[in-house]
């Protein structure tokens, strides 16, 4: 059981992502949140999971030195992809409605890398779950955009939100993985981090 293996350690979530954390709660009873005002970015010439990664990684590496003998820091990173079009938080408004609009009536790819690390080592995996789009019309855009301002997500929209409910048709692989963390995968990953 995990939470055998993790008796004697502290968890940490390198994320300010409210979604990542009620994730982790869902595993874990007890982990400490910290965060950094680091602006993502990475090499132009990566592509679909080496970005994620990438990102994951680097947001691993603010903390990295101030990690203690018994500490697990956990770090992620989400990315939407269309074509080759990445698909990044909105800035505005009309962004996020111009992304929902791409979106619409086709799917895409949603991909996130994540970075366990300790004193001794760290492990990078990722999940892609490909997402189904209904044909959305301008006025659900608009009032998903104006209601529920997901200025803050990847995409511009959070599968379990409204936007979510009336107009994704389906989905190919984990549903949390949209959410924030694959989660069953990251239970995993964990059990095997901490047992060695």
């Amino acid at each position: 059981m995990l939470s055998d293996l993790l008796q004697d350690k502290k968890i940490i979530l390198g994320s300010a992502s409210p979604r990542r954390q009620d994730l982790l709660k869902s595993i874990i009873n007890d982990f400490e949140i910290k965060v950094s005002d680091l602006k993502e970015k990475y090499p132009k010439n990566l592509k679909e999971k080496e970005i994620s990664e990438f990102l994951a990684i680097q947001k691993s590496d603010v903390f990295s030195i101030k990690i203690k003998t018994n500490e697990i820091l956990i770090t992620a990173d989400t990315i939407v992809i269309k074509g080759d079009r990445i698909l990044n938080k909105p800035k505005n408004k009309i962004q996020a409605k111009e992304m929902l609009a791409f979106l619409s009536d086709s799917e895409h790819k949603v991909i996130t890398s994540v970075c366990l690390r300790n004193q001794q080592k760290k492990l990078v995996f990722s999940s892609i779950t490909k997402v189904f789009f209904k044909s959305l019309s301008d006025a659900e855009i608009n009032y998903y955009v104006e209601e529920y301002k997901p200025l803050d997500k990847a995409g511009a929209y959070g599968i379990q939100e409204w936007i979510g409910l009336i107009g994704i048709t389906k989905i190919e692989g984990s549903y949390f993985n949209v959410v924030g963390f694959p989660i069953a995968k990251l239970y995993e990953k964990l059990i095997q981090f901490a047992s060695f």
